[in-house]
């Protein structure tokens, strides 16, 4: 590993807190009441895809481990071995750059290959006053994925739950009676935007490292855009259909949303619904509003940038 070179950084991912405190765009959802029924036969979904750090393979210096034992599945182990309190990771590919914080201490986080195959660079950073950054190490890794999609399959740092987490069953049991990959996403999407109130509260305190808690957002039945696309995600990921939960603007808000992959549409971008022949924008939060509906069918409004 490279070690030990200054850098000021300009940390885009500290956007997230204009995301999340500034995308209270809806809220208001109703009590549950939805029709699961659909005609044809229903699709069986695959195992619960759920990342490990194996320890096969592992890059090592005294500051951190990466574990690339499964970088063919679409994800990277990443463990933090120092103690300082402020550590960034960096993923680029091609030119293009993610940021994270790494917010654990001795145990693995997990990052999923934002753009498929090829040529990523992982560093670690340590802050060393204010602004600044001291890179701790930094790796080439060469990705080959055995399918495109399978970043979108697994769960994340931001669409985080475990095989035996309450949603998986919920999942299951909100999809029990779709007929296809189609009914399933209608399902899930009409659940989500039902059951989950907007948490206004939330958003106006969220710290600028915050994520998801699923059960939590679950229990409550309250989130902010992040943590609709994160359910939401998480849901769909776990009937084995390919989720990206997408970061980026909805007219000059800083927001959340999902994108979709099935078989026979391949990836459907920049959706809201699903009414049995048209797809309309798939922005659960806007969804979830009790108006302003029109306002949000417009794609050109949302302008992705990151995907997790």
């Amino acid at each position: 590993m490279k070690t030990k070179q200054i850098h000021r950084i300009s940390f885009i991912s500290l956007l997230l807190v204009l995301l999340l405190a500034c995308c209270a765009c809806g809220g208001g959802g109703q009590d549950a009441q939805k029709d699961n029924a659909s005609s044809g036969s229903h699709k069986e979904r695959g195992p619960v895809l759920i990342a490990k750090a194996e320890g096969k393979k592992i890059i090592k210096n005294d500051a951190a481990e990466i574990d690339v034992s499964n970088i063919s599945q679409g994800y990277v182990c990443v463990k933090y071995l120092g103690n300082n309190k402020k550590v960034k990771m960096q993923m680029t590919k091609d030119g293009e750059t993610y940021t994270y914080n790494l917010l654990k201490r001795g145990s693995y986080e997990i990052f999923p290959f934002f753009d498929g195959s090829g040529d990523y660079t992982i560093a670690i950073f340590e802050n060393a006053g204010g602004s600044q950054y001291m890179q701790a190490c930094s790796e080439k890794v060469n990705v080959k994925l055995e399918d495109e999609n399978l970043p979108f399959l697994y769960p994340n740092e931001y669409v985080k739950y475990t095989a035996d987490d309450p949603i998986v069953a919920l999942s299951d049991e909100v999809t029990a009676k779709s007929g296809d990959d189609l009914k399933k996403v209608e399902d899930v999407f009409n659940y989500v935007t039902k059951t989950i109130d907007y948490d206004y509260d939330l958003a106006e305190s969220v710290a600028t490292d915050y994520l998801p808690d699923i059960d939590q957002v679950l229990e409550k039945k309250k989130g902010i855009c992040f943590d609709y696309a994160s359910v939401m995600s998480s849901m769909l990921r776990i009937q084995s259909i390919p989720t990206k939960l997408v970061i980026g603007y909805a007219g000059d808000v800083y927001h959340a949303w999902i994108s979709v992959y099935t078989e026979d549409e391949g990836w459907v971008d920049n959706i809201i619904q699903f009414d049995g022949k048209n797809w309309t924008m798939m922005d659960p939060t806007t969804a979830a509003s009790s108006g302003e509906m029109d306002d949000i069918t417009n794609d050109s409004r949302y302008n992705a940038l990151y995907f997790y």
